[in-house]
């Protein structure tokens, strides 16, 4: 756990169309994946992080957040009262997760500006930005990590994973900084660390630095707000926390930390891509304590049976 680093921005705005229209009236936050919303996770891990205050910055349409994580008398008084206390235990234990507070974006201005909006919560502190559409179930290791890189080198730290070139367009992009032609290491950690030299928000292939993609997991100092409030609107006419990380990249050492890439080579999930959002659904099932055996068991006849009517 860390002592220094205890509060955590979730940006939830987004309207979720890819997910319509499952979406139309429903978060996208608040898809299930098994037993609990897709939220729920996010903040779980942050949790496990040591990150007790929590931040959700929302926009129109997204009361069912704050209701989830709200405490219900009349639900937990009947799930009391018929015995229920396995499911009286989960529902509690969403409202006990941590501290958390919610604020309007207003206008849908981007990334960047729903980090900025976060300013008058967050103060000087560093913080961490958890981006809903991945989920990672590590117990915190990631964002641990991070921290630490962070308050050992000062600089802002983004996760980052190797993708497919052709997958570039859909993240913001790192390039590692070099030296003798080598990447430039920052320090030793249990992943790989480099300082980051150039970010590209959602790059052609063609134009892309490397295939390091953001996967939306963020450790920043307060120095970000600053260049925030003067980061111009980008690619979408949005303000893009991308090109503020560019900025404070390219005067490491003049007036900014920096920026460092943390490789990260655990399993996420892309929940907001459609297939990655039902393997999240079949691997965590099939980890589940209470029904995994049973969904393993299904898979493996499933599978039998599609290699069956193949060879048909």
């Amino acid at each position: 756990m860390n002592e220094q680093v205890t509060k955590a921005v979730i940006p939830a705005a987004g309207l979720g169309t890819r997910f319509l229209p499952a979406t139309k009236a429903l978060p996208k936050e608040m898809l299930p994946v098994v037993d609990r919303p897709a939220i729920q996770y996010v903040v779980e891990e942050a949790v496990h992080a040591g990150l007790n205050d929590i931040l959700m910055v929302t926009g129109r349409n997204k009361t069912a957040l704050e209701n989830h994580f709200d405490r219900v008398a009349e639900l937990e008084q009947n799930l009391e009262e018929r015995g229920k206390d396995k499911l009286l235990e989960e529902v509690r234990r969403a409202t006990d997760l941590a501290d958390v507070h919610y604020l309007r974006q207003g206008d849908p201005l981007g990334l960047g500006h729903a980090v900025l909006r976060a300013q008058q919560h967050v103060g000087d502190s560093s913080f961490a930005v958890l981006l809903g559409d991945d989920i990672i179930v590590d117990g915190g290791e990631l964002l641990n990590d991070m921290i630490a890189v962070h308050l050992e080198t000062g600089a802002s730290v983004v996760a980052v994973q190797e993708v497919p070139l052709e997958q570039v367009s859909s993240y913001g992009v790192v390039a590692p900084a070099k030296v003798n032609g080598e990447f430039e290491r920052a320090g030793d950690h249990n992943w790989p660390t480099y300082w980051v030299d150039e970010l590209v928000e959602k790059p052609a292939p063609e134009d892309a630095p490397s295939n390091f993609a953001v996967i939306g997991r963020y450790v920043l100092g307060a120095e970000v707000f600053g260049v925030l409030e003067t980061t111009k609107p980008g690619r979408g006419n949005e303000i893009q926390l991308t090109d503020a990380l560019q900025t404070l990249a390219s005067t490491r050492g003049n007036g900014s930390g920096g920026v460092v890439a943390l490789v990260y080579s655990g399993r996420r999930y892309d929940t907001g891509n459609k297939l990655d959002y039902l393997k999240a659904n079949v691997e965590l099932a099939a980890n589940h304590p209470e029904i995994g055996a049973d969904v393993r068991a299904w898979i493996q006849e499933y599978a039998a049976e599609q290699r069956g009517q193949s060879q048909a």
